[in-house]
């Protein structure tokens, strides 16, 4: 039952260890709220909800945090630019963030703290580092000096040395090393602040998430998540603030990080066209966010994924199997097998995982015990949740269990070489209005 997970701190697998077994602590890095989140941002969202429902599969209590960040520089200025308030901003795209994640079937953090709450503690940490020696203050900013930590650059496997002298030639004249990153810096009368012993201003984007998990969790926690990107500097400044700051305790033992998403096979950016929000699809793919949900968990969360809207369109087509199959059928944890709990124990091993809900699936067309795992299965993978995901669509004709059975003997048939019985099966069910689609992962079908 040992869930092993890749430690990037080590760059190794490693079994997890919780610090309790009685209560697990992850913290994920969370959204800055301004505008829509795009279909990149949802990755990790899913990822680690996805962790989440497996670690409380094992584990008697498990706390799950997600911070907002709710003052950070973009906010400052989309709200200058379109003359709405900050907190409207704020309070606006956090609701929205947390609707769109919703219909992926992500379950809501148990902890989501704001930036903004936690002012007290972050001038409190600073007031801390700058005691010990680790930060400065210079014209009106508070940097962490990077060379009072010897071990900086432990997590991204970056050399301080290099860091400094790669770094541009106009560094900022504020700074001591090219590398030092600020803590607190100035608010002028535009710009929203906070009183300090430093002056009017406003802390640095790095300290919220040490703050945060200080006050909510203590010196420690067991997993650290967030996407590649965050690696450096944000994470790598992260572990040494809040590793000087606490006497040289870990912030984290397993740090996680998921792959980046291309769209399409090209990254994804504005200038190319390409750039997908959560909302936009789920206006374009009405109801099926799980869709959407299995289409990124359908690459390794350390790989890279390629979205496409076709991918979508395939999930769904197994969805809308797995969904027939199970139709009417109850089942509980206890339902699920060993073989699926071992792929995602496995280092969230999640096209493993599919593989299993896939041959589970070929079982369920004729076993009802079969329908049962794979209800438990994909319920625990964040599938088959939904009440009406045939909603507007007639089912009248053939049933689906008459489907899947045919399905089952043109798969026989092409097996025995009888191709003749295969291509009269599928003409016999095109006549019926049911268009079957072949795939890597087996046949589905839809009603025309």
């Amino acid at each position: 039952m040992t869930i092993r997970l890749f430690n990037t701190l080590t760059k190794s697998k490693q079994d997890f260890i919780p610090i309790d077994p009685a209560h697990v602590k992850m913290y994920v890095c969370g959204p800055t709220v301004y505008n829509f989140a795009h279909v990149g941002n949802a990755r990790p969202v899913v990822v680690f909800d996805l962790l989440a429902r497996l670690l409380r599969h094992d584990y008697a209590k498990v706390t799950y945090a997600r911070n907002i960040t709710d003052i950070d520089d973009k906010i400052i200025e989309a709200s200058q630019k379109s003359g709405v308030a900050i907190k409207d901003i704020t309070e606006k795209y956090t609701a929205i963030y947390e609707q769109d994640m919703g219909a992926l079937n992500t379950e809501l953090p148990d902890l989501r703290p704001k930036a903004t709450d936690y002012i007290p503690q972050m001038i409190h940490m600073i007031a801390d580092l700058v005691e010990k020696g680790h930060a400065y203050e210079s014209q009106g900013h508070v940097l962490f000096d990077v060379t009072s930590m010897e071990e900086y650059g432990q997590l991204s496997g970056r050399n301080l040395e290099d860091l400094i002298a790669g770094a541009r030639v106009d560094v900022a004249d504020y700074k001591k090393n090219a590398a030092d990153f600020i803590l607190w810096k100035p608010s002028n009368d535009d710009q929203p602040g906070w009183d300090s012993p430093w002056g009017f201003g406003r802390p640095g984007w790095h300290l919220e998430c040490s703050c945060m998990i200080e006050d909510n969790f203590g010196p420690t926690i067991d997993i650290h998540g967030g996407g590649l990107d965050l690696i450096f500097p944000h994470h790598e400044n992260e572990i040494a603030q809040s590793i000087c700051s606490h006497e040289g305790a870990p912030l984290a033992n397993y740090w996680m990080h998921n792959g980046y998403l291309t769209v399409d096979g090209e990254k994804m950016s504005k200038s190319l066209g390409n750039f997908v929000t959560v909302h936009d699809l789920l206006e374009e793919f009405p109801g099926k966010g799980e869709a959407i949900r299995l289409c990124l968990l359908s690459a390794h969360y350390r790989q890279p994924v390629d979205f496409s809207r076709e991918g979508i369109a395939q999930a769904k087509r197994q969805l809308d199997r797995w969904y027939r199959l199970t139709d009417g059928v109850e089942a509980t944890d206890k339902d699920i097998p060993e073989a699926f709990l071992d792929a995602l124990r496995d280092d969230l091993n999640s096209p493993k995982a599919i593989a299993e809900l896939n041959s589970i699936a070929k079982r369920a067309v004729e076993d009802d015990v079969a329908k049962k795992q794979l209800k438990a299965a994909a319920r625990l993978f964040g599938l088959l949740d939904q009440k009406s995901w045939f909603e507007g669509v007639s089912e009248n004709g053939l049933s689906a269990e008459a489907i899947e059975k045919l399905i089952l003997e043109r798969a026989d048939a092409k097996k025995n070489k009888d191709f003749a019985r295969a291509d009269e099966i599928r003409k016999d069910l095109s006549e019926q209005g049911i268009a079957l689609l072949d795939g890597p992962d087996g046949t589905s079908w839809e009603r025309q």
